[in-house]
């Protein structure tokens, strides 16, 4: 449910990058913020066939553990409980060389974050 206002927003998309050297990467989320509403979420769509087009041997298990990690860090569980909803998606959206990675950081204008975000996946991350 919206109350019709516009509220900036923030997301990036969360990128598995299944051969750190060669750098490809498969889109296989979004972790979207609304400073105003205090509201941080992330949706996941974990495709393996695309991610093994880009590495034949890769370690889907740490992948899945990667992705798991980061919803659960979304969550507040574990060592990110005691960050704000804004201290985590910064420390979520860090540059960092590992298998899951986080993409730039764009901005947008929404009246209803859950939307939003589904809208994102449904455009960034499912195959068409």
């Amino acid at each position: 449910m919206t109350n019709g206002q516009m509220d900036t927003f923030e997301y990036a998309l969360l990128r598995a990058v299944p051969d750190i050297e060669r750098g490809e990467c498969v889109n296989v989320g979004v972790l979207l913020y609304c400073r105003h509403r205090e509201h941080l979420d992330a949706r996941t769509a974990l495709d393996v066939d695309r991610v093994r087009m880009l590495d034949a041997g890769a370690d889907l298990d740490a992948v899945r553990d990667a992705v798991e990690a980061w919803e659960r860090a979304v969550r507040g569980e574990g060592p990110a409980a005691v960050l704000s909803p804004g201290e985590r998606f910064r420390w979520l959206t860090a540059p960092r060389s590992t298998v899951l990675q986080p993409g730039p950081v764009h901005t947008g204008l929404t009246a209803d974050p859950d939307a939003e975000i589904e809208r994102l996946v449904a455009r960034l991350v499912r195959p068409t």
